[in-house]
Parts: C-alpha cells; structure tokens; sequence
C-alpha cells in the first residue's frame, strides 16, 4: 500500500497509491510508482484496499509495528498512530490520564499548554486526513464505471458497491474527530483531483452539517444492525456516531440538539444490543466474542495489526513492575491517573463497583499513593488496569511474546448510548423519559454491583447532569470520551474543577479557554495557506 511523507500529507491532497519515492518537497503529491490499475486491478485487490481503509485506525504502516509507514516523517509508535493519539487528546488532558515521560512535548497536553508547533498534534491532524485520503481514493476507484472498465459484475460488483457506505461512514468517523479536535479541517472528499490546487478547509459548523448529512445519506445503504462481520460498521454504527454528534451539538455549532439525541440513541438501543454481563471482559484479548455490547470497536491483533500506538500502548504505558497483570511481557512506566478519577468511587478494591480497575498490588491504592507529587514519578498516582491482554476463556493469546495486544479499541458500546439517553432526557430532550432514563442508568449500575440511582438522583438540575457526568466517568474513563465530555460541562477550563497538575499546577489551576479546542499544526498552515488558526494560538 502508501507511504506519504509528512510534508506531503501537510498539503492534504488527493490520494493517490504509490508504494515507494514518496516527494518530500512541498508543493509536490506522492509519485505513482504504485498506481490505481495495479492496485484494484480485482475483487482481491479490493477487498485489500478495504482492509486498509479500516486499517488505518489500527495500524501505522503496510509491515508493523515500525517500517514502510503510512506517514513518513512522524514517529511511527508514538506520532502517527490513531488510538494512541486519540487518547492523548481526549484523556492526557484530563483527570483520567497523566504521562510520567519527558518525550518532547508530551507532558503539555496534561499542562494544558500545547502549541502549534506540537509534534504529536502534528501526528494527530495527519492520521485522521491520511484515513480520509484512503477512503476518498476507494470512492473513486469503486463507482460503476470503474468497476466495469476492469471487468468487476455480477455479485462481486454488488459486493463491492455495498462497502462504498461503510467507507463513507469511517470517514465521517474521521471527520468528526477532527471537528471535535481541532474544530476544523482540511476538507478533501472523492472529486478532489491529484496535484491540482491546495484543499480548502471546512469550519466546525460546516463539519457538523457535512458528517450529519453523510450518515443519513448511508443510514438506509448500510447494513442492518448486527448482521454484518464483526469490526465492519452497520447502521448501529451510523445512528450511535448520530447520537454522539447530536449530544454534543451545543458544543460544537451553539445549537442544543438534545431531542435529535434521544432519536438516534433510541435507534441503537432497540436495535437488539444487551449489556454483556461482566464489564471486565469488554476489554480483555477476545472481546471480539462481545458483540452483544460492542457497537463498533477498532480490531487489533497482537500479530496481523502489530502497533505500538493501538492497544498494546494501554497495556503497556500503563503498567511497570505489574507488567503480568497486564498480560505482556515488560512495562512502559508512563500513563496513570489523578485523584479525580479516584474520586468517582466509593472504593478503589472493586468491592461496591466492578469498573474500579485499578493495580493494588504493586502501587497501591491508598491516598498517599494515589497523590502525585512528582508527575515525572511513575510510582504516584492511580494505576489503572482496565485493559488485559489477557483472555476471559483462559485461552492463548496471538502474540506469544506478549508485545502486541489482541484487545479490540471500542468506538461505541451500548453503554454510552444508554448514558446519552439519561443525559439528553435531563437537557430537556423530547421522545425520552426520566423513569427510562433511571432504568438504563440502573441496568449499568447493576452490572457494575453499585447501589441503583433513585429518581432523585436524576432530577434536570446542575446535581442530576453532575451525576451523569460521574456515571460517565465510571463508566467510559479511558476509552476517549472525558476531554469532550468536561468541555460539555463547561469544566476542563474553569477553575470549576480541579485535579492535580491541571494547567501544570500541583493542586490545579484554571487555565485559557482556548485550550478547548487544539490548534491547527503551524506545518500544516504554512503548508496550505487556505488554512486558518484556531483563536488565541
């Protein structure tokens, strides 16, 4: 497949395949040493293009986990990878996630003081783009003009055109992570044409309308729910991406869309999900038996998807000396949590709720160990455990070294639809009740072994949103969502809420509010002049 060098993907053009000489200059798109004929030449070379198109979430590069990358220029374990950079976006921030390591910029994302000329941002802005590019370049190749001038009918055709929605999805998925990011993007769909003028750039309003009106354009073409192979997207998928777009529409376009929320929740809840009964195995090595839970969730494979930055970095950054707990072979000394995690439950042992996953045998759990007096120290703080590369079944795992995980990332579990039912319910939503609300609230409590809510505890006031909040936290911490979640509440910010070494203070500070939102990579701008920055970077 393609390799781009950074400075190409700084244009964000069309995407071409091409395996080798990618340009490093900057007004040049990569060489086509590989082309289109070569690569969708058949079925099978379709099918490879698609693998890679959802690849990109998992991977960095065409041999794993380092060597012929996707993006030259980044560091491949660390710059490129999507799960990794995600997660330094959306809990590094946060309570939920501090890095003792002092690789360049790393700690400021905890600081909240990151800047345009960010190396990881870097790597961020491109892996999203660079999944784009794929998929624009597989909407190209797939239309039934190009299927039939290589001799593609019949059944393979059709086959072949039914992915053409999924591919859509992913990459709306992709562009919602930029509007939620950087609340903006570069802007490149299948029309643009290779090498001929810079892209242009879609604001945070024009995202939102674009990746709205893109999942109800494929709503009906994809897959009903649960019917399709485990790790492709259906339109369980579609509606759960809805759902999220429109619990955070207040966020993102000034717009509350809270009734349209409960809509498309409502949509997954009843399309034949359950709670899997133990919360522990969701994120264990075959938690792609779960699929009664699991929406969508990104595959990674400890030998076919070898990465540093999927995974395998949770299993690994977050574990030391307690390296078996974790189900591989060495620690990464790196990524704990603040005592506002902690916080959230009553106990730390897992005694009144399953979900406190955290290591006690080695680093403990008790207040002076979860207190972080030296950020850099990788013995304070509390050490989380949430995922195992381990299996439920007891059975071997893929990568008998224990270096890569089998554990699967999971982009929407039907957990969190329940939670934006509840909380869409209480910001004054129609179509949804309060007593549904306190059941689905209740049957993920109940899972969990923690005392039920009451209606009281669910009122529409600032205590009921607040308990939401910590349910989610409860719930969903590491798995992407708390930056966008306290930007909601208006609390990653303000002095409001305060966890240690927030705004790079030990007792936590307040901090600018543009660091809401990140700004766009200086690289990228002078790159592409049609790019603007974000206010105050």
């Amino acid at each position: 497949m393609k390799r781009i060098s950074i400075n190409n993907l700084l244009l964000a053009g069309a995407f071409v395949l091409a395996a080798s000489s990618c340009s490093k200059k900057l007004d040049l798109f990569p060489q086509n040493d590989f082309t289109s004929e070569d690569a969708y030449k058949d079925v099978a070379g379709y099918r490879s293009v698609l693998a890679k198109v959802y690849g990109g979430l998992a991977t960095t590069g065409n041999v794993g986990p380092a060597g012929n990358s996707d993006i030259q220029g980044l560091d491949e374990g660390s710059q490129s990878p999507f799960i990794r950079g995600f997660f330094n976006c959306q809990e590094l921030p946060t309570d939920e996630a501090v890095v003792a390591w002092n690789d360049q910029t790393i700690k400021d994302f905890h600081n909240l003081r990151w800047s345009s000329s960010d190396p990881f941002l870097l790597g961020m802005y491109a892996r999203p783009v660079y999944n784009i590019m794929v998929g624009n370049e597989y909407l190209r190749e797939s239309t039934d003009e190009k299927l039939a001038s290589r001799n593609i009918t019949g059944a393979d055709a059709a086959d072949i055109k039914k992915t053409r929605a999924e591919v859509r999805f992913l990459r709306a998925f992709n562009y919602w992570v930029m509007m939620d990011i950087f609340g903006k993007s570069t802007f490149i769909d299948e029309t643009n044409v290779v090498g001929t003028t810079l892209p242009g750039e879609k604001n945070r309003a024009e995202l939102f309308a674009y990746i709205e009106s893109e999942l109800k354009a494929i709503e009906t073409e994809l897959a009903t729910v649960k019917t399709i192979e485990y790790g492709r997207v259906d339109q369980g998928a579609c509606w759960a991406l809805l759902a999220r777009l429109y619990l955070n529409a207040e966020t993102y376009i000034a717009t509350p869309k809270y009734t349209e929320a409960i809509t498309y929740a409502k949509k997954v809840i009843a399309g034949g999900y359950s709670l899997h009964g133990n919360y522990r195995e969701l994120f264990m090595a075959d938690n792609d038996k779960r699929t009664n839970e699991l929406i969508y969730a990104v595959n990674c494979d400890g030998l076919r998807t070898k990465s540093y930055g999927n995974t395998t970095f949770f299993v690994h950054c977050a574990s030391g000396d307690d390296h078996d707990e974790f189900g591989v072979g060495g620690g990464w000394y790196g990524y704990r949590a603040t005592k506002g995690l902690a916080d959230l439950f009553p106990d730390l042992t897992g005694a009144t709720d399953k979900r406190a996953m955290f290591t006690t045998s080695r680093y403990g759990t008790s207040p002076s160990q979860i207190a972080i007096p030296d950020i850099s120290a990788f013995d304070n703080g509390l050490h989380v455990n949430k995922y195992r590369n381990i299996r439920s079944d007891g059975g071997a795992i893929s990568d008998v070294n224990r270096d890569f995980a089998d554990i699967d990332f999971p982009i929407f579990r039907l957990s969190e639809m329940y939670l934006i039912y509840a909380e869409a319910v209480l910001r004054g939503g129609t179509g949804g009740d309060a007593g549904t609300a306190l059941t689905y609230l209740n049957l993920i409590r109940a899972r969990a072994g923690a005392t039920l809510f009451s209606a009281s505890d669910l009122t529409p006031t600032a205590t009921g949103l607040q308990n939401i909040l910590n349910e989610r936290g409860r719930e969903l911490y590491w798995e992407g969502h708390r930056r966008t979640d306290l930007i909601r509440y208006g609390l990653l910010t303000t002095g409001t809420y305060l966890w240690p070494w927030k705004g790079g203070v030990a007792s936590g500070t307040a901090v600018d509010s543009k660091y809401n939102i990140f700004p766009i990579p200086a690289a990228n701008r002078t790159a592409n002049p049609n790019l603007s920055q974000n206010p105050g970077y």
